[in-house]
């Protein structure tokens, strides 16, 4: 049983009715189970009509056996088309039709798949197409919901998030998970379930660590090449999140490798089998969830912002460094309610001269720690990056 059945308002919603007012066709990106269809049908009411096709089901997939012949048919309509990676085809007619009727607002289309794995899309409506990225809930979106524990152990996807049973949750997630193997990876050749879910697990034993394709492939027993290319679905099927190194010149000697997430705390405790907040506290991934969760939020609310890290060979290191409108932002976290920075941490600070440092933590309530340096917790620290870039 879910704990609410009312919806919970999306923070992209308004970007999503502009982006019908003022372009053909808007996309709704997102991995699979976000909320992509649920924040449709709850929309602010549209100018106009509603069609609604779900790609995965047979009798609105047989709709579009004669593409053109139906969709020539909804003109003065909204059409909304979900799951849209699995008929890439339609791009072009889409283009053709929008390009017939004029005005904005003709085609909604989701997708749980990147802009970049639907490159027709870009090709062929270069010009006509919006995208807007909808994330597993925010915590902006869900406080007073859940507690942040329960936010941090069961994730942010709706159907494991509210669950009243713990264990409904995490049988939820080991359902997508298996779900996404043996049924959604199949929309891609050359991935092997069996080996996509080593890798998975892999990568949530290391969450948040750098990446090094070598070792992963030797693990798995397959090449560096063939590990880049399944982490490449994984990126663009936004089940996993990459964080490149600052390259900037401060005149140290940098690290330069990625830092790999996993892209939802819950299904980084599925992959490990933790059930539940108690067995995450003492497990060694403790930690890099807690960083994660930060990551995904900030991502969330600033889609704009560059993200990246901080690390040298001599130590120094912040966990996120973030440039938006002009202004750098230093972001450490720290899974205590004590936090502290360590003697790495305050040499990447004088290294990077942020605007201001943010050491985030599960506290109640924020507080500086010196000059330039504020613990926070989540909301405030939401809070304060916007200020900061008010």
């Amino acid at each position: 049983m879910v704990m609410a059945a009312e919806y919970l308002n999306r923070i992209i919603a308004n970007e999503v009715q502009q982006g019908l007012r003022h372009y053909p066709v808007t996309a709704v990106v997102g991995p699979r189970q976000c909320g992509k269809s649920t924040l449709i049908r709850h929309l602010v009411a549209y100018e106009r009509p509603l069609v609604y096709l779900d790609l995965e089901r047979p009798s609105d997939l047989s709709k579009l056996d004669d593409p053109e012949w139906f969709l020539q048919n909804q003109k003065g309509n909204l059409v909304c088309i979900d799951e849209v990676q699995r008929k890439p085809e339609l791009f072009p007619l889409i283009r053709s039709l929008v390009d017939e009727w004029g005005e904005n607002g003709h085609f909604l289309v989701l997708g749980s798949a990147s802009r970049d794995l639907l490159m027709q899309s870009s090709e062929s409506l270069a010009g006509r197409i919006t995208y807007k990225r909808l994330t597993p809930f925010l915590w902006e979106e869900i406080k007073g919901r859940a507690t942040i524990s329960e936010y941090l152990s069961r994730g942010g996807f709706p159907r494991s998030l509210l669950q009243e049973d713990g264990e409904v949750s995490f049988a939820w997630r080991e359902d997508f998970i298996t779900t996404f193997l043996e049924r959604d990876l199949m929309q891609w050749n050359g991935f092997a379930p069996a080996t996509m879910r080593r890798l998975w697990q892999m990568l949530a034993h290391n969450n948040g660590q750098m990446l090094n394709l070598s070792t992963i492939g030797g693990s798995l027993g397959v090449s560096h090449t063939t590990v880049r290319n399944y982490l490449d679905l994984l990126q663009q099927t936004y089940m996993v999140s990459v964080l490149p190194p600052l390259l900037a010149n401060t005149g140290k000697r940098l690290i330069r490798s990625p830092k790999v997430y996993v892209a939802d705390t819950g299904m980084v405790a599925a992959l490990l089998g933790l059930r539940d907040f108690n067995q995450i506290a003492g497990h060694p991934v403790f930690g890099s969830l807690w960083e994660t969760l930060v990551l995904l939020n900030i991502q969330g609310m600033f889609p704009a912002a560059e993200l990246c890290y901080y690390r040298t060979s001599g130590g120094a290191e912040v966990d996120i460094v973030m440039q938006h409108s002009g202004r750098r932002i230093a972001i450490e976290c720290k899974a205590s309610v004590a936090p502290a920075l360590t003697r790495g941490n305050n040499t990447a600070i004088a290294d990077l001269a942020p605007d201001h440092t943010f050491v985030v933590a599960p506290v109640a309530e924020a507080y500086p720690l010196k000059l330039g340096v504020t613990v926070a917790g989540l909301s405030e620290l939401i809070d304060g990056i916007a200020k900061l870039l008010a």
